[in-house]
Parts: structure tokens; C-alpha cells; sequence
């Protein structure tokens, strides 16, 4: 049964291991930007021992370069549409463990090493509808800062306060449960079938399997 959650930054250990495959979340509070070069900053930096400048601990990070501008000397964001996640897949594991985050937002779903990584240190991924900027920047209350500016708008981290960013679905959960694995395989089963049909599968020795050609595809044999 799918059930649906408001929630509020920072999240913790207990919000995020209620939520399953499924859920619908709601969210509120801060918000992160984190892109590549955010990710590729900060985990350089704690590598090297100097720590950061901001803790995100409990925090929700969404894969988002938003659009933003300024008004009477404060920013307001005018779009803030899901950036693919799996551009982060490489940096989420070590980024997730590291900085105790726990909540991505992006959209696309994430690898399994990423449902891994949540699974043992207790995080979701949260997808939203690619296409809805507008939508998530009508969720975004205030602009309360940005950091990383010097890398530009887009890769920057701005904070951002959140009043129910939604709906989201969570694709993977704390057990490390991927929505996307199931779609995955279906689609894998699906391709197979058609393949099947159409005499593009191949057999042993390499030659195409004789398709039985379905009336309700619009074929008819000679």
C-alpha cells in the first residue's frame, strides 16, 4: 500500500526508515542544490582533511541547477527542474557516507552501488517529474543563501527553504530497494518478447529464431 508523508528538514534516522519503495513524500525545510561540481568540492575538500563550511547531516540534497535571480537585492528562484541523477552516480556512495545526507532528489533513478550506499547508512532517493521546474520553483519559499557561488548558478549549492516540494516517489529505500530495478527488468523481459516475435532473437548457432508474426501487430504472412 502506497502511502503518503510530509516531512521537514533535517531528516532523521527514523523519518527516512518508515519510507518504502512507492511512498509519496511531501517536503519541507531546507533544501541543498548539489550537482556535480558541488559534489566533486566538498568531497575533495573532506578528503583532505579541511571539513566544510556547511554541515549537511540529516540534510535533503536535490540534483537541480536551478534558475535564479535577483529582485530588490534578494534572489528568487523562477525554475528548479530535477537534473539527471545518474550523472552522480560515481560521487553519491562516498558523498552519502561522508556527509550523513538523507535524502536525494533527482530524477532518472540511481545505480545499484547508490542503493547500496542508502541502504547501509540509511538514506531515499526521491524522484521528481522531469519538466517541473516551475512547479518545484512554486514549492520554493526563500532563497536562505548560496554556497560554492564561484563555480556559477547552476553547480552552485544554494539553500533553499522548501514548503511541501512535491509529490515526490520514493525510488529507492533505507533497505536499498530500487523502484527502478524492477522497471529495469521488465523492460529487459519486454525487449526480449519483441524480439522474440520479430525474428531479431537469435539461437544457439547464431541464426534468427523463426518469428510467429501476432495478428494485432498489423503483419500478415505472404
Amino acid at each position: 500500500m502506497v502511502t503518503e508523508y510530509h516531512l521537514k528538514t533535517p531528516l532523521s534516522d527514523s523519518d527516512v526508515r518508515m519510507l518504502e519503495i512507492a511512498d509519496i513524500v511531501y517536503l519541507s525545510g531546507i533544501i541543498h542544490t548539489a550537482r556535480d561540481e558541488a559534489h566533486i568540492h566538498i568531497l575533495r575538500q573532506i578528503r583532505e582533511g579541511h571539513g566544510t563550511d556547511i554541515s549537511l547531516e540529516g540534510a535533503a540534497i536535490y540534483h537541480c541547477g536551478p534558475i535564479v535571480k535577483k529582485e530588490d537585492s534578494q534572489w528568487k528562484v523562477v525554475a528548479a527542474g530535477p537534473t539527471t541523477s545518474s550523472r552522480m552516480n560515481s560521487l553519491e556512495p562516498e558523498f552519502i557516507e561522508r556527509t550523513l545526507v538523507r535524502a536525494v532528489i533527482g530524477k532518472g533513478g540511481m545505480s545499484r552501488p547508490v542503493a547500496e550506499a542508502m541502504g547501509k547508512h540509511g538514506a531515499v532517493y526521491l524522484a521528481f517529474t522531469g519538466g517541473a521546474a516551475v512547479l518545484a520553483a512554486d514549492s520554493i519559499r526563500n532563497v536562505r543563501g548560496v554556497y560554492l557561488e564561484e563555480l556559477g548558478m547552476p553547480e552552485a549549492m544554494w539553500i533553499l527553504e522548501a514548503n511541501n516540494l512535491g509529490p515526490l516517489i520514493v525510488g529507492i529505500d533505507t533497505r536499498g530497494q530500487s523502484l527502478f530495478d524492477g522497471v529495469s527488468k521488465q523492460v529487459k523481459i519486454n525487449l526480449l518478447s519483441i524480439k522474440r516475435r520479430l525474428g531479431l532473437q537469435k539461437d544457439a548457432n547464431g541464426c534468427n529464431l523463426t518469428p510467429s508474426v501476432p495478428e494485432h501487430i498489423g503483419l500478415r504472412a505472404p
